[in-house]
């Protein structure tokens, strides 16, 4: 349910963005950052927290932090401090967080996200570095807190370089704040500062909600938290506004809390109460000198940074003259609009938008994988669409091809050749149109009378008797040419 379908009150939504860092070590100690491997083989004396150990700053995610934030428009401070945000979980051996409070690397950006209603301005309060918790493993059939038997403790994730992106509450619906996320995504994918992978925990997205009431007044605000997919985001926060305006209507009133989103159910709970800031009881971190940044080395960062997807997309636009539709599409991945330039240098562009953007993307995501993991190559499809161009598939039989390259990694000659999936030759293809002609003299008479409408009909026989093995344009053509010879 959308909160914009009831006039009296409005959404106010606020987002919290935790992203890994593409670093090879973590943000205070030498241990590599890894995914998958075996639990607690990455850890030192620092990032398990040992009395007397001390962290040593990874100049390489501040570099990624600053690129961050110039690509969100932010400004870079010239100094911010480290503090330590203090609270117990066991997932935080040294009982703090070493992460920035009032003095953040980067503050005052803003993020244009385009949606199906135009595109709306999100701003960017602050963005600043900080170290990831542990991760905790609950044991049971869920693999979450609740209903599990146990919880066990990897320690590889924790020291994991985090770059924190708080916005204003500016996104005006659920709908909005998956937008967001996805155009966030992009961005940063796009200058190599994350993988941004979610299945891997590398962003993650909280969400500060509330909603406006009737007198304008602002609402109580509560914190949707860790929500791991962007579908899963817009829904969470759909299930929340609905949940506080049913709250006020009942004559209740909104508690401040922590709020956990359940998938499998579509339902929000009640985790516990809201911490507030001084809760934490921030102060700066003794063991590491503020960070002073100067213009030069800023301006180095700026000068490396990358074209963005909003550049790119604007690129396609006016260079393959494609619609912003599927500029916007193929650009909100930086794998899958590589992929394109490199198909759309030997093939049609249009014809490669359209089958990057359309039929590649459709079993991308079928099967669960990137364009990088997937077996299909820029190579494949420049050969399938001039296959496709020269007539020797129909656009059917170059789609069971498309399906056959992407489980084998095959190229599509060999495969149209093994599998007999040419298009049918001209004397054939005369033959068949000429039996379904006989076969439908009705239909014939009146589209030599000037109903051009059943032609369609016609063509659709045609396609039958071939099995499909036949193109529809060119099926189209002989048909014309017989009936109004």
């Amino acid at each position: 349910m959308q909160i914009q379908e009831k006039k009296t009150y409005q959404a106010v939504i606020g987002l919290e963005f935790h992203v890994h860092l593409a670093t090879q070590t973590k943000i205070f100690c030498s241990c590599r950052v890894t995914y998958g491997e075996e639990p607690n083989t990455h850890t030192c004396p620092v990032c398990l927290g040992h009395p007397g150990a001390l962290p040593v700053l990874n100049e390489k995610a501040v570099e990624l932090g600053v690129m961050a934030g110039l690509a969100l428009n932010c400004e870079v401070a010239p100094r911010a401090v480290f503090a330590r945000k203090n609270y117990f979980y066991p997932d935080l051996p040294k009982g703090y967080q070493i992460s920035q409070y009032d003095a953040p690397i980067c503050t005052s950006g803003y993020l244009d996200v385009p949606t199906t209603e135009g595109p709306i301005r999100i701003g960017i309060t602050r963005l600043h570095l900080e170290e990831d918790a542990a991760k905790n493993v609950h044991v049971g059939t869920s693999g979450r807190m609740h209903g599990s038997i146990g919880s066990l403790i990897d320690f590889n994730r924790g020291g994991t370089p985090l770059i924190e992106i708080v916005t204003e509450p500016d996104v005006p619906s659920p709908e909005a704040a998956r937008a967001t996320a996805n155009h966030l995504k992009a961005i940063l994918q796009s200058i190599g500062v994350s993988e941004v992978d979610m299945e891997k925990g590398q962003l993650r997205c909280d969400a500060n909600v509330s909603i406006r009431k009737p007198d304008g007044a602002f609402g109580t605000k509560t914190e949707l938290k860790n929500m791991n997919s962007f579908r899963f985001i817009e829904r969470g926060l759909a299930r929340e506004l609905e949940r506080q305006r049913n709250t006020l209507e009942a004559g209740g009133s909104v508690e401040q809390a922590t709020i956990h989103y359940d998938p499998t159910t579509d339902e929000v709970h009640e985790l516990r109460s809201k911490e507030y800031a001084h809760d934490y009881r921030y102060f700066p971190e003794p063991d590491l000198l503020p960070l002073e940044l100067t213009e030069g080395w800023i301006h180095k960062i700026r000068t490396r940074l990358p074209e963005l997807p909003e550049q790119r997309m604007t690129r396609f636009v006016e260079q393959y003259g494609l619609s912003e539709y599927d500029a916007g599409v193929l650009t909100a991945n930086t794998e899958l609009a590589t992929f394109y330039e490199k198909v759309s240098e030997r093939a049609d562009p249009k014809q490669a938008a359209n089958w990057v953007s359309g039929e590649l993307r459709a079993r991308l995501n079928e099967a669960g994988v990137s364009i990088s993991e997937s077996k299909v190559e820029p190579g494949h499809l420049i050969e399938l669409i001039n296959l496709l161009k020269r007539g020797t598939v129909s656009r059917s039989a170059a789609k069971d091809v498309l399906n056959i390259v992407f489980e084998t990694g095959d190229f599509p000659a060999t495969i149209v050749e093994r599998e007999g999936l040419a298009s049918m030759g001209g004397d054939e293809l005369s033959r068949m149109v000429d039996e379904v002609v006989a076969a439908n003299p009705n239909e014939a008479e009146r589209v030599r009378a000037g109903d051009k409408k059943v032609i369609g009909f016609l063509v659709g026989q045609v396609m039958k008797a071939t099995r499909g093995n036949a193109d529809g344009g060119r099926v189209r053509q002989f048909l014309l040419e017989r009936l109004n010879g």
